[in-house]
């Protein structure tokens, strides 16, 4: 059982990408994943994205994703939902590309009025690509950054068995 990380923050080494490995690893181990957890951290494409044909990384990259049994897919809020880097990644994906995979949509955000973004943009979004979604979504104010190790336990306490059980693993921690 593999976990990928999908972040889709423009700027290298950003806050969602630190929430969303530690997520990854919070659900990892509750599920009894081995680690090292894989991250395609989509900041580093860029304008690959949206060339006629992807790079040899852009294809590698979908290719991690394809592969993974579950998906952590995180991503700044902007105007409302996720980036469009985020978006140009997930266009290159065919139809059914996570078909059977457990995806975990994950929003980092500045403000709580922009909460139900995660259900309403990213969750389907996944959907549409065929991933089971098996939990709500994951809202994590900027404002939580600080003790999100305390915030992401609490939330892949609650969520690990309906991951493992997307994934068939029968016994979790």
């Amino acid at each position: 059982m593999s976990i990928v990380t999908l972040v889709g923050n423009p700027r290298p080494g950003s806050r969602t990408l630190t929430v969303a490995a530690a997520a990854a690893q919070a659900i990892g181990r509750r599920i009894g994943a081995a680690e090292p957890y894989e991250v395609v951290d989509l900041s580093v494409f860029g304008p690959q994205l949206l060339s006629a044909d992807p790079s040899a990384e852009v294809a590698a990259a979908l290719s991690l994703v394809r592969e993974a049994s579950v998906l952590v897919v995180a991503s700044p809020t902007y105007k409302g939902t996720y980036t469009g880097l985020l978006k140009a990644f997930a266009d290159r994906l065919p139809l059914d590309a996570l078909a059977g995979k457990a995806a975990l949509p994950l929003l980092v955000m500045g403000d709580p009025k922009h909460s139900l973004a995660v259900e309403v943009h990213l969750r389907p979004l996944l959907v549409e690509l065929g991933a089971v979604v098996p939990t709500p979504g994951l809202a994590v104010l900027e404002s939580q950054i600080p003790q999100v190790e305390e915030v992401l336990a609490t939330w892949a306490d609650r969520v690990a068995a309906q991951v493992a059980a997307v994934v068939g693993e029968g016994a979790f921690r």
